[in-house]
């Protein structure tokens, strides 16, 4: 019996040995809204009006802002586990694909070689949604923009008269088609280190107006982003998708809820479903933004099943974080405790907190 024993402890050693042997590839994939990431030139097709010159948005305030997002994007994620930049990044509140290449040559982002992907979008403060990635690392094969379409009727426009969030990001309507102009959802799809994964960058509709009379527009977003998950699924039923973004909507509101079906705990999430790790960093208190001193998750990253799978091979889910250091936080005055934004002329990093999951894949 002393033997058996001996022999049953020994092998569950070498078991142990042989499981602390794996190892992985890991990699971050982040998104992160830039808040008004704006030139200084006059583009008479948008309203830009309040990010020029004469409006003291200088050149000088421009490179500070550069310089600042140059700061955050290549540490995001990066720690003990992880020590790359993050291999893609979705970002929106980007005026056009200008301040991107401005934002890619900078000294701190050049060593990374980020490449853009960017189309410009409808809205009316012509504020887009674009994605940066690492060509050594990803390579994309097909990449498109697609248009969110939602109409206001007559009574919602006198509502809107009647009364509007605290908002900067107003959503402009046409006066003859009553269209609702807002940010496309960028879809791209390519080969990370040789494997398939799509990525959708979203800015859904913000809540102008208020968020009960504005959520019926997010909860369309939501059903447009589920289309175009169902369509790729259609093509490939182990399709890997991330799906980013600034909702406008935290994990537990109808457009992410109901309309893109998103489930909280990997153990609900079945066949073809999206699982939101966002949700219970939600439920715990951690946001990525702050309005009236409370805290909201709008900034969301959800995976498609593929990713979630106990038998997963390739790329998988790990986990999911809010890159909240010291630094991105302001630090006295009213907004102590905030994302340290732009204030009083005063270019800061954004009034949203990035975030990022990891990718892991074993090295066999």
């Amino acid at each position: 019996m002393k033997h058996l024993l001996a022999g049953i402890f020994m092998l569950s050693l070498v078991n142990l040995g042989f499981s602390q042997a794996k190892s992985y590839k890991v990699q971050t994939i982040a998104f992160y809204n830039m808040e008004n990431l704006f030139d200084t030139i006059n583009d008479p097709k948008i309203n830009d009006e309040e990010y020029l010159p004469v409006k003291g948005w200088t050149h000088k305030n421009y490179k500070k802002k550069l310089d600042n997002l140059s700061r955050v994007l290549p540490e995001i994620g990066v720690g003990e586990n992880q020590k790359n930049a993050p291999v893609v990044i979705g970002v929106c509140e980007i005026e056009n694909r200008g301040v991107l290449e401005d934002l890619v040559k900078h000294p701190k982002m050049v060593p990374h070689g980020y490449s853009i992907i960017h189309f410009d979008s409808p809205d009316g403060r012509g504020i887009d949604t674009g994605l940066l990635y690492q060509s050594k690392y990803f390579t994309p094969t097909s990449y498109t923009n697609i248009p969110l379409y939602i109409y206001r009727d007559a009574e919602d426009n006198k509502k809107e008269e009647e009364k509007d969030e605290d908002s900067e990001d107003k959503m402009v309507t046409d006066v003859k088609s009553k269209r609702v102009y807002t940010r496309d959802q960028l879809l791209v799809t390519g080969y990370l280190d040789g494997e398939e994964i799509s990525f959708i960058v979203n800015h859904w509709p913000s809540r102008s107006g208020g968020e009960k009379r504005s959520s019926p527009y997010r909860e369309a977003a939501g059903r447009l982003n589920r289309q175009i998950i169902d369509s790729l699924y259609k093509i490939n039923p182990n399709a890997k998708v991330i799906t980013m973004g600034d909702l406008n909507d935290g994990p537990m509101n109808k457009s992410v809820k109901k309309e893109l079906g998103a489930k909280g705990k990997k153990s609900d999430v079945k066949e073809f479903g999206i699982y939101n790790p966002m949700e219970e960093m939600s439920k715990k208190g951690i946001g990525t933004l702050a309005y009236r001193d409370s805290w909201d998750l709008f900034d969301q990253m959800m995976l498609t099943e593929p990713l979630v799978r106990k038998e997963g091979t390739g790329w998988i889910y790990w986990k999911a974080g809010v890159y909240n250091k010291p630094f991105l936080v302001q630090k006295e005055g009213r907004w102590k405790g905030y994302p340290l934004r732009n204030s009083n002329g005063v270019p800061g990093f954004s009034d949203h907190f990035p975030v990022y999951v990891y990718l892991i894949k074993e090295v066999r």
